[in-house]
């Protein structure tokens, strides 16, 4: 168990940083749902629209570092590729 103040402060701020992230995980996680229910739904515009505030939402939490910069990309590059491949059929 933490003994000393800083340590004590430390255990503090890690326990509100995990809330943050842990809720900004759990809203690009929703994005991306809503992104993979338009996409089941094979509404080419609607997706479009999910798609685009999915790859905010994914490139939001990699500036605030939920999500590795590498990891959104390939992310929103999937995305886009299933977007394609719904726009062609």
């Amino acid at each position: 168990m933490a003994n000393t103040p800083g340590s004590k402060k430390a255990v503090r701020k890690i326990a509100r940083r995990t809330e943050v992230n842990t809720a900004r995980r759990s809203r690009v996680r929703t994005f991306l749902r809503k992104f993979d229910e338009a996409l089941a739904g094979g509404d080419a515009v609607a997706a479009k629209e999910a798609f685009v505030k999915a790859q905010s939402e994914l490139m939001r939490a990699v500036t605030k570092g939920v999500v590795h910069k590498n990891t959104g990309s390939r992310k929103v590059s999937r995305l886009a590729a299933q977007l394609k491949k719904l726009s062609a059929a």
